[in-house]
């Protein structure tokens, strides 16, 4: 019988009160997951795996146990499931107890830690230690010191008498949403700033505001048509250098333009490769791996943020192909990362930080599109591993805040929160889903090209000498666009003036010659070659190591390719008015939107590359504004996955997760394989355990610190003889309890340290009970179980590890970075070919040699 995993639904743990009870029966035929220390497993051939090994790089695997994920809404608590007793006591006088027991000398051999098991009285101890051992859940420490600290500080604060405790508590109450609306308002203003720098920049390579030399085009020529030619305070370079023949005025502007195009580009890359190699690239794959549950040191830190900032003004301004869209999410996960430090509360929670996370990139997309509901759907269909409601309630509410910012700041002083923002009056017709279809189809073809080539051309570049060449290789391609964009004016203006010029209706303006009626070829033509040479190069240019996105060049493509189908449909309808495709249109009135047009195939590109569905319908939806049009966005956008999805499932993204070799477990790719939990698991025999029927001691636990590197160490009962397993306890939390032990009074290296329920009550020296800060219900499946189901728990409950057990005695473990190696060898059959790579520990070191040789290459931050 099937096994099936439902996220919606909590997983309910049973907690089994003795590690000596006998589990219950389990066939092979009816696997079941349970997550208490006894559950039946099988023993069968193994794959050599990575065990809880300390990441020595850029990479920390976190922990996203199955208590912070189902039993999240109990952090504020003063307690996890039962009401005390007794009088509550800290932390600290938990952890030391006395008994008239005589000390045991202390025995630490082959590598194991041994202890002997002595009889207790549960009445000698206090309340807290008999609740916490009755509950069987442990103490964790998952996030370094973090959960003990926040239970002592929570404790505290329920604890303040008054009007001024309730206020605090109140407070305490409010600190997410306080955080996120931080992060909101930073994420607006931060991305108004973006929007009028990079104006700026970007009208500086035509000329100048002689009244004020800050001031873009646009707001030096407040009060002109948007189309005038002539505006007495924007000075051109040929009229500043008094050029007097035609000839010299076309020559001085475009050496100005490529001058200040590849000027930009240079002092990007430069930035980039001196202060902050992270700052390059969009920053999506390794936000969404970040959010998977691994820790990219740096990345989303204070130099990164300074520098993107700069970096995508000045990248935008060039004449590279590359938007701003994917580096505002990085910069909003910046702000996510950066604003909680100052609130205890998420100080130290990395499990409380991904929540921020997962709002911030809902954020980014809202003060790029002018989308906030699209960037929560957004958030949850692309980069969040983890949504629960109040994640999505926090996401929204970042998002809108984000979004009121930026209107509030108004950086084009037209209301809009993005220049691209129209609004149709003309409804389309039914023989218009014909053409929209083509749109999508030519999109889902340009999302696989595209993707493929991009990363053959990425991939050629980091395992070539150009690696060691980055600012050279800018250079190079920033002067090449240049030279080719000027000579087109598709491609000459900046992108996000392109698309708003080629989503505009014919109403005002002309527009680049686009609203000629008597002359559609020669604007359609230059569409045609302006989406094809954008398409290249953009292709060249992603991967560059200057901060870098993708939807605003993408986007611009299909704007062009769209406008040109439409101008030609335009043309076709005026010429043959009474041709029988066009009967539903009115005599009187103009039938085709070529505007539309270019909107649709824009959605069309935009899902071929990223292959997001429900998000980027909305986004385009609100973008418009009118409910009218989201049915053949919706066409489009589906049939342009379609295509895309026929040629490779994984949007450009994923491809760059893929070609990094980042370790992100994606939860939209099935898996299906012939494997039981004990082909994968690392056996019991490799692993280092904590015996309780031995002798430990305070020194001997910190040697075993000193000795390994592992994360986490089981707990077992008689390791000699069954093995069966009591519990876990993590790195982090056994390196708390010693720190807390150190310097107590009575406590020394000799000091007996106790993993189970049978605590002295003869000896009058001090010990120490790690009962509290250990996990006595750690995940555990059968050994039978098969390997695509253990995947679906790490994906959907976000676990570090997994123990194997058979009738309650441990087999093995499995962590995530097993998991990995073992996707790695299904999808790669002559993967075990590679006797480099037959070693765990090298594969599992890829990705961070991966991010070492990446900042290696651009030299030390």
């Amino acid at each position: 019988m099937d096994v099936e995993l439902d996220a919606s639904k909590q997983f309910t743990p049973t907690t089994t009160t003795s590690s000596n009870s006998t589990p219950f029966d389990q066939t092979d035929n009816n696997p079941t997951i349970d997550v208490t220390s006894n559950i039946p497993t099988r023993d069968e051939s193994r794959m050599t795996s990575l065990v809880l090994e300390d990441d020595l790089s850029e990479f920390d695997q976190l922990t996203f146990s199955a208590a912070e994920a189902l039993n999240s809404k109990l952090t504020d608590m003063d307690d996890f499931t039962f009401k005390r007793k007794h009088p509550i006591r800290s932390a600290g006088s938990r952890l030391f107890s006395r008994s008239d027991a005589p000390k045991n000398m202390l025995n630490f051999e082959s590598g194991y830690v041994s202890t002997s098991l002595r009889k207790h009285n549960d009445e000698e101890f206090d309340g807290d230690v008999a609740d916490w051992r009755m509950e069987g859940t442990g103490r964790r420490v998952a996030y370094d010191d973090f959960t003990t600290i926040e239970r002592a500080r929570q404790r505290k604060l329920h604890q303040q008498k008054g009007i001024r405790g309730k206020l605090n508590i109140l407070f305490d109450a409010m600190e997410g949403w306080i955080v996120v609306l931080a992060v909101g308002v930073a994420s607006g203003i931060l991305a108004a700033i973006i929007d009028i720098t990079s104006d700026w920049l970007s009208d500086l390579k035509e000329g100048y505001c002689e009244t004020a030399f800050y001031l873009n085009r646009r707001f030096c020529c407040l009060g002109y048509d948007d189309e005038q030619i002539e505006c007495n305070e924007w000075i051109k370079w040929n009229t500043a250098l008094q050029a007097r023949s035609a000839s010299a005025e076309f020559w001085t502007n475009y050496l100005f333009y490529i001058i200040f195009s590849t000027l930009f580009a240079t002092i990007a890359a430069y930035l980039v490769k001196v202060y902050s190699p992270y700052s390059a690239g969009s920053g999506i794959p390794e936000v969404k791996t970040i959010l998977g549950g691994f820790v990219i040191r740096k990345f989303l830190g204070w130099w990164t943020l300074i520098i993107k900032s700069i970096g995508v003004c000045l990248v935008v301004a060039s004449s590279l192909c590359l938007g701003k869209e994917g580096p505002l999410i990085h910069l909003a996960c910046c702000c996510g990362n950066i604003i909680p430090r100052v609130f205890p509360k998420f100080r130290y929670n990395e499990a409380k930080k991904r929540e921020v996370l997962s709002a911030a990139a809902a954020a980014g997309v809202s003060v790029a599109f002018g989308a906030p509901i699209g960037g929560v759907l957004f958030s949850l269909e692309e980069v969040s591993y983890y949504f629960p409601f109040r994640t999505m309630w926090r996401s929204f509410f970042c998002a809108m805040v984000a979004a009121v910012s930026l209107a509030f700041m108004n950086p084009f002083r037209t209301g809009k929160l993005v220049l691209f923002q129209v609004v149709y009056d003309r409804d389309w017709h039914a023989f218009e889903l014909l053409f929209f279809a083509l749109l999508g189809v030519i999109g889902g073809l340009y999302g696989a090209l595209f993707i493929r080539m991009n990363l053959k051309i990425a991939a050629f570049r980091q395992n070539s000498w150009l690696r060691f060449f980055s600012v050279h290789e800018v250079v190079f391609v920033s002067v090449l666009t240049s030279i080719v964009s000027y000579l087109n004016i598709f491609m000459r203006v900046n992108p996000s003036e392109l698309v708003a010029n080629l989503f505009r209706e014919c109403v005002g303006g002309d527009y680049h010659n686009l609203c000629n009626h008597s002359n559609h070829w020669k604007p359609t033509l230059l569409l045609l070659i302006a989406s094809v040479l954008k398409f290249f190069l953009t292709a060249i240019t992603f991967g560059l190591k200057v901060p870098a996105g993708v939807w605003l060049p993408s986007m611009a493509i299909g704007a062009c390719f769209g406008r040109a189908v439409g101008l030609a449909v335009h043309a076709w309808q005026l010429n043959n008015p009474n041709f029988w495709l066009f009967a539903s249109c009115a005599p009187d009135g103009q039938c085709i939107t070529p505007g539309m047009y270019a909107m649709v195939g824009a959605a069309a590109t935009f899902g071929g590359i990223t292959r997001m569905t429900v998000s980027l319908v909305v986004i385009m939806f609100e973008l418009t504004g009118a409910l009218t049009y989201v049915l053949p966005i919706m066409i489009t956008v589906m049939i342009s996955k379609w295509v895309g999805d026929a040629f490779d499932k994984e949007g450009i993204y994923d491809g760059w997760i893929r070609m990094n070799e980042y370790p992100f477990l994606d939860t939209k790719e099935e898996y299906v394989y012939n494997t039981s939990a004990s082909q994968v698991m690392t056996r019991v025999e490799d692993l280092m355990v904590i015996d309780t029927t031995g002798h430990n001691t305070l020194d001997s636990l910190k040697q075993l610190l000193r000795d390994t590197g592992y994360k986490g160490f089981p707990v077992v009962n008689n390791k000699a003889k069954n093995m069966i397993l009591n519990g876990y306890i993590s790195r982090s939390e056994l390196k708390y309890a010693i720190d807390k032990a150190r310097g107590k009074q009575g406590i020394s290296s000799s000091s007996s340290c106790y993993f189970s329920s049978n605590l002295p009550v003869l000896d009058s020296s001090p010990f120490i009970d790690f009962q509290p800060w250990m996990d006595q219900t750690p995940i555990t499946v059968s050994h039978k179980f098969p390997m695509e189901m253990v995947i679906e728990l790490f994906r959907k409950m976000g676990l570090r590890y997994v123990l194997v057990t058979k009738n309650g005695q441990l087999l093995g473990l499995i962590t995530k970075k097993d998991v990995l190696r073992h996707l790695s060898v299904m999808h790669h059959p002559n993967f075990s070919d590679n006797d480099d790579l037959q070693d765990p520990q090298n594969l599992m070191m890829l990705p961070e040699r991966r991010m070492s040789s990446f900042v290696n290459d651009f030299g030390t931050d």
